[in-house]
């Protein structure tokens, strides 16, 4: 079992994932990010002045936000993978 996560992982993941976007008042957009698995992930992001709300902008912050959290939740299960070893195996039953 190799022992990283690459961005070719992470990019499976996100392309299997599916994609919700809203704007929330007058200056708040919101991404709800569903994985392959069901889990949810959801991030926001907001500006001071409504006046300067662009919902692109928003939305690629918020995505960015989600693929770094991606990158966690990846290296956390390869953190158990590799620390369970076989115990690993165990749970997954």
């Amino acid at each position: 079992m190799a022992n990283t996560v690459t961005s070719t992982q992470i990019e499976a993941v996100l392309h299997g994932s599916s994609f919700q976007d809203k704007k929330m008042g007058e200056k708040t957009t919101v991404v709800c990010c569903t994985l392959p698995n069901g889990f949810e992930i959801a991030e926001s992001s907001a500006c001071v002045d409504p006046a300067n709300y662009d919902h692109a902008i928003g939305v690629k912050i918020c995505l960015d936000r989600i693929k770094n959290r991606v990158w966690q939740l990846e290296g956390y299960l390869l953190q158990s993978k590799l620390s369970a070893g076989s115990k690993w195996q165990t749970l997954q039953d």
